[in-house]
């Protein structure tokens, strides 16, 4: 038996949906995920991802759980689902992005990566084994491989070393990932009487390669030849230009294996939802809806805005007057602006429950678009709305 179920519903060029079963939730697909990096989506409460935006699925991350609370405390609260009382689907990172971002304060070599904590700069250790181990305790729904995530702008032959070497991390991982279901150290597995899944966590194989299409290509052979549930795009939006990320996605995407869900790490905008989307795209997670929702900016369907601008002092409209969130249908911009100029901790609070309802309906619209073969259009007439206001 498998640990998730996929399939395809509709199609409309290379956009499609789809459906992923997982042992906690349905997951319709094209789907954005909520970040919650420290077991919350910041400002978030569950109920209202639950029963008003209707979130299946939100991201863990496995390098800052592991830092805090630590392993030990998650184990013996039996995992983060039953630790954080989300009890839907959850998705960890492998923390090969973290790792990444630590730049100025690791050291990279074939068993693992050496590094500082953010924290308290007390050196740590990563590698594949350690990075399977971890996500097994936090008990996720579907598990990534252990990565490393390159700059942009690295050169080619740099690159390919790095290709070489997520390969092998990714055979690693799956090979401990293995021992450890066999096991049972999965601390999120759900037994089932009749179903059609194990109850046991999936891995997903993360591509990489840069902006080079053809170890991109590699990459993506090399990672299938191993085998995986499915097959996520990594090293996207990391310093490269636009239309290099866009080049990468129209080439790669379509080459994927049909036959398994495909996950774009870390994007984006929501234009390049749309045009990952029109590739054939199906799972996104980003961190702007709530990072952006901090500092006052809010995504609409008439462009972006800062609530901030003294423009909104006295405005009586919502956010969005096309957004039906509970935000938009109760408070006004002048009202939130109020909150944020008063440092009233409900403003932030207010703009990301916003950006995650806009988030979450716009991918219902893309869905609804390609069932009813009507994807471009839909495509074309936000992008024109959003880029004139």
């Amino acid at each position: 038996m498998q640990a998730i179920n996929w399939k395809t519903t509709a199609r409309d060029g290379n956009a499609r949906t789809g459906v992923i079963q997982t042992r906690r939730s349905v997951i319709e697909t094209p789907v954005f995920m909520p970040v919650g990096t420290l077991g919350t989506v910041k400002g978030e409460r569950f109920e209202w991802l639950e029963s008003e935006i209707d979130a299946r699925i939100i991201l863990g991350n496995t390098y800052h759980l592991w830092i805090r609370p630590g392993t030990d405390v998650i184990t013996v609260l039996g995992g983060l689902h039953r630790f954080s009382g989300w009890n839907r689907a959850l998705l960890t990172d492998s923390g090969g992005f973290q790792v990444f971002s630590l730049s100025e304060l690791r050291r990279i070599g074939e068993e693992g990566v050496e590094f500082r904590s953010h924290l308290d700069g007390a050196k740590l250790f990563m590698s594949p084994e350690i990075s399977m181990d971890i996500q097994a305790v936090l008990g996720s729904e579907i598990v990534m491989a252990f990565d490393e995530c390159p700059p942009g702008d690295l050169g080619k032959e740099e690159i390919k070393t790095s290709v070489d070497l997520t390969v092998r991390w990714a055979q690693r991982s799956k090979d401990r990932f293995e021992e450890l279901q066999a096991g049972g150290s999965d601390l999120g597995r759900v037994s089932f009487e009749t179903s059609d899944l194990s109850g046991k966590q999936a891995l997903f194989g993360i591509v990489q390669g840069g902006g080079h299409l053809d170890l991109r290509k590699e990459s993506l052979e090399r990672t299938v030849e191993i085998g995986f549930d499915g097959y996520a795009i990594g090293g996207l939006s990391v310093g490269e230009e636009k239309d290099v990320m866009y080049g990468v996605l129209g080439d790669l995407a379509p080459q994927m294996p049909e036959s398994e869900p495909r996950y774009l790490m870390g994007v984006g905008t929501p234009e390049d939802i749309l045009e990952a989307v029109s590739h054939g795209v199906d799972m996104f997670d980003c961190v702007l809806p709530t990072r952006n929702g901090r500092t006052g900016g809010a995504f609409t369907s008439n462009g972006d805005l800062n609530i901030r601008n003294a423009t909104f002092r006295d405005d009586p409209s919502p956010l969005d007057e096309n957004c039906k969130c509970s935000v938009c249908r109760r408070h006004s911009r002048a009202y939130i602006r109020h909150l944020y100029t008063a440092k009233e901790m409900l403003g932030p609070i207010l703009i990301s429950h916003h950006n995650l309802a806009y988030y979450l309906g716009l991918m219902a619209d893309i869905r609804t678009a390609i069932r009813e073969q009507r994807f471009s259009a839909f495509r074309a007439e936000v992008l024109a709305h959003r880029s004139a206001g």
